[in-house]
């Protein structure tokens, strides 16, 4: 009996995971939403899970290419000098950890699972130098992160009786429509012991969605009459200027 309660014991817990919004539209006047990620640690059985875990929670949005241009001033002017493309950088790319990463686990476990910032893994296009694919790794990451789509919050998720966790992430009005995936992961000594996924769903709705359905299916004719109000409202706005 005692052997069988050790190896009872030994298993590694199980994480029931929920999201506030499994859906967000975008519509006029969209200013952003707050998400609340929160969820269960619990043994096989269902009791409480009788070691102390940390957690951290990833929230990434749908991944494209971006392209990153470094800006060099000649005779005054600021022009375009080197670039370089990413093939698959996530649009969004959030983390909250009970605890700060570092203190959580070493750098090789932050790299496999992309614990942070400092870990994620970008794929650029074409040969690179190592050296200059870090510095547009970091001014990628830099730039995104002014924009609120990469996030780095460090204690952010709160454990209660090492049963119930929480954590908040703040979507900018400027996210990308498609699906986002919010993984979170319990570790204990260093080792995620076991990982949760669920998915949130990010929409236009309204005339936003017309427009940018519009935009992707009939692209000739949504430019063409683009064109044609933008001349139609200059026209306009010379008539009225001459009248003046």
């Amino acid at each position: 009996m005692l052997v069988c309660s050790v190896l009872v014991g030994a298993r590694n817990p199980i994480l029931v995971p929920e999201i506030s919004q499994h859906e967000i539209q975008v519509r006029q006047g969209f200013t952003g939403a707050d998400l609340l990620l929160f969820g269960a640690i619990l043994t096989p059985e269902g009791a409480r899970a009788a070691e102390d875990y940390d957690i951290v929670v990833l929230l990434e949005g749908p991944v494209r290419s971006i392209i990153v241009r470094e800006k060099q001033q000649i005779a005054g002017v600021w022009v375009n000098a080197a670039s370089n493309e990413f093939r698959s950088a996530p649009s969004f790319f959030a983390v909250a950890s009970s605890r700060p990463v570092r203190e959580i686990v070493d750098d090789k476990t932050a790299a496999i699972y992309e614990l942070g910032l400092g870990w994620l893994q970008l794929s650029p296009i074409g040969v690179i130098d190592p050296k200059e694919q870090q510095r547009f790794s970091k001014g990628l990451v830099d730039l995104m992160r002014r924009q609120g789509l990469y996030q780095q919050n460090e204690g952010a998720v709160k454990i209660s009786g090492q049963v119930l966790y929480q954590a908040r992430i703040a979507l900018p009005s400027n996210v990308q429509t498609g699906t986002y995936t919010a993984e979170t992961f319990a570790i204990r000594k260093g080792r995620v012991v076991t990982s949760a996924i669920t998915r949130v769903t990010v929409r236009k709705e309204g005339f936003e969605r017309f427009v940018a359905a519009s935009a992707d299916q009939y692209g000739f004719y949504y430019g063409l009459f683009a064109v044609i109000i933008s001349v139609g409202m200059g026209w306009v706005a010379g008539r009225l200027f001459a009248l003046v």
